[in-house]
Parts: C-alpha cells; structure tokens; sequence
C-alpha cells in the first residue's frame, strides 16, 4: 500500500520524482530501525534517499539536455548547412513529385487535344502511361533536378538568414509572421531566378505531342526560334504568382508550427502536417496565377491560334486578358485539383527534409566542435 501510495505521489509530482521517492525512504528507514540510534537511522535515511534522488533524477535531466541541445542546434547553423540542407530538400521534392507535376501541366491546357483530355490526376496519369509509355510522365525530370538543387540552396539560405534579421528587427526575441512572409518574398526573387529556364523546358516537354524528346533538343530550338529572353518570358508572372504563394505559404507553416510544435524542435509528424497544409492552402489560392504561366511557357498553339493570335503571348496581363478569353472564369482554375493533390506532398517533402538534413549536419558540426 505504501508503494502504491508512492507511485501516486510520483503521477501528481511528475517535475520531481526523486525528492518524493526519498521522502518515502526516509520516512520508511526511521520507522523501521529497531536498535538503531535515532541519528544512525536519520543519516542513514539521508543517504539512501540521496541516492535514489540522483538515480531518478537522472533520466530526466538527460533528456532535457538533449532537448535544451537541439533547441541549440538551429542557431549554429550556417550557411552551407542551409544551402546543403535545401538542395537536397529540393531535388527530392521535384523528383518525387514530378509524374502528377506533368499531369498538371497537361490539365492546365486551355484546348487540349480530344486524346489528352483528363478528369482528374489518376485516370491522367494511368492513361499517359498506357497510351504513350510507362516513362512519359518524366521526361524532363533530369532539367528540373539540374536546377531545383541550386534555386533551393538559395531559396532556404536566403530565407532562414532574412528571417531571423527581420524577426529581430519586428519582433526582438520573437517570431513574427510579417518577417516569414517578407523573408519567402525575397527568397522567391533567387529561386524563380534560378529555376524559370529549367520550367521553361520542362512544361514544353510535358505537354501532348511535344515534339522534344531530350532537354537538350527543346533548349537548341526555343534558344534559335524565340531567343533567349523566352526562358525568361514568365518570369515577371512566376514572380506574381510565387510572390504571394510563398508569402501564404511560409506564413501558414510557421504558424501551425507555433501551434503544434511551439518548443520547435526536430519532431517530422508536424513538419510534413504543417508543410502539407501551407502548401494546400497557398496552391489553392494562386491557381489563377499558375494557369497563365503554363500558358506563358507553353505558348499553346491550338489556344493562340483560335484567337488569331500571332508571334508569341508575353505579359501578365496578356495572358490573363487570353484565358478569359478562351474560357472564361473557370478557365483560371483548370487543374486546380493536380495542383494541390501535387503541392501538398511537394511541401510536406520539402520541409521534412530540409529539417532533417539541417538537424543532422548541424548536430554533427556541433559534435566535431565538442570532440576539439
């Protein structure tokens, strides 16, 4: 009974579980020393409880400097670590990812082909297998890992820097979301920078009937016909759409993260939550947007010609003033589906390694520095 007693005593004082298991052992030693002097029993309680204090203490001091370290871990980080941590992050993303970014690139076409119409992203993708291959739906993959690895060590660099000087400056100790927003606008400036002439070739290789079969072939001909500022014809409208979508997007991640992970530590469950959630919710709202750069890329020959349409569509505003033209409102939100259904498992991806990589270079950096 008394034991029993104990264990609840230890359940209501969870913070020290030492100090009442020594109690206990003190109280127990006096009560039972027969023969024993009044001060041997007391000093021998003493020790006892002493004893068993640091033994049960132990555990739980250990683990709260593991946690106290990791908690540690992010502020050692450097700048490699960043860039590292976010190529991987981002190639892995784009690879896995890259079959249902192929079935929205096609079911973002304005007038597809009879043959490459879709209702949604599996019935898309099992008929490109059947019809044109098992491997269609990754031609261009190599393109898009050549250049999400170098837009993404300069994505996540720029933005865990200019995140924390904002936050300092907004919010001293704090977290502010107006600093996570600012801090994913400016880091979208290097990333679209990087990889708008990989999206370029990429979208021209996933469309019905392109006539590319390797990056090198589509680079040579749009670099002859169309120049070389057609790499870059979307860029002003990959700005306007990732702009806003990184701005919703970082400011949705850090907040679920305050709520289900508020000490932040390396915990992947709520990584992947909270990066599949701010990637769902910003790939929603900036459909519209991505729907015009498709089109801007693609340059959709059946779409542009049944508008009389000659030379090439540039300009923001000439293709939004295009697809409403062609199909209306609804028109801004053709693939919206195989956008989120994409986004959600791109951002949950990214986030979860990006953590992990960060977390494991930067715990072994610090142990390297320990060891000297």
């Amino acid at each position: 009974m008394e034991l029993e007693a104990l264990l609840k005593e230890r359940s209501a004082a969870a913070g020290e579980p030492g100090r009442v298991l020594g109690s206990w052992v003190r109280r127990g030693w006096t009560a039972a020393g027969p023969g024993a002097g009044a001060g041997e029993a007391e000093a021998g309680a003493g020790a006892v409880s002493s004893a068993v204090e640091a033994a049960l203490r132990r555990p739980w001091a250990e683990e709260e400097e593991e946690e106290t370290e990791y908690e540690a871990l992010p502020e050692g980080a450097t700048i490699t670590t960043y860039m590292l941590a976010g190529a991987v992050a981002g190639i892995m993303e784009h690879c896995l990812m890259y079959p249902v970014d192929c079935v929205k690139t096609r079911m973002q076409s304005l007038q597809p082909d009879p043959a490459a119409r879709y209702r949604n992203v599996m019935e898309a993708l099992l008929k490109i297998i059947r019809t044109e291959g098992f491997w269609r739906p990754m031609r261009g993959l190599n393109v898009t890992a050549t250049g999400a690895g170098p837009a993404h060590a300069l994505y996540f660099a720029c933005y865990e820097k200019l995140k924390k000087t904002l936050s300092d400056v907004i919010r001293p100790g704090g977290n502010s979301h107006i600093a996570n927003g600012a801090a994913g606008c400016v880091a979208t400036l290097l990333h679209d920078a990087a990889m708008n002439p990989a999206e370029v070739v990429k979208q021209r290789m996933q469309m019905y009937n392109s006539p590319f079969q390797r990056v090198t072939d589509c680079m040579r001909t749009v670099w002859r016909n169309e120049g070389a500022g057609a790499f870059y014809r979307s860029y002003t409208t990959q700005l306007t759409m990732n702009i806003p979508f990184q701005a919703i997007h970082f400011m949705t991640y850090e907040f679920l993260q305050e709520n289900l992970n508020p000490h932040r530590q390396y915990n992947p469950a709520s990584h992947m939550l909270s990066g599949a959630c701010a990637g769902a919710v910003a790939a929603a709202a900036t459909t519209p947007l991505d729907v015009c750069k498709t089109l801007l890329n693609t340059q959709e020959s059946l779409a542009l010609n049944s508008l009389n349409v000659s030379g090439h569509l540039s300009g923001m505003a000439n293709a939004f003033r295009t697809v409403y033209q062609i199909g209306g409102v609804t028109a801004y939100f053709r693939g919206v589906q195989a956008r989120v259904i994409y986004q959600m498992p791109s951002t949950a991806i990214a986030w979860s390694v990006y953590e992990f990589f960060k977390y494991i270079m930067t715990k072994r950096r610090e142990e390297r520095r320990a060891g000297h």
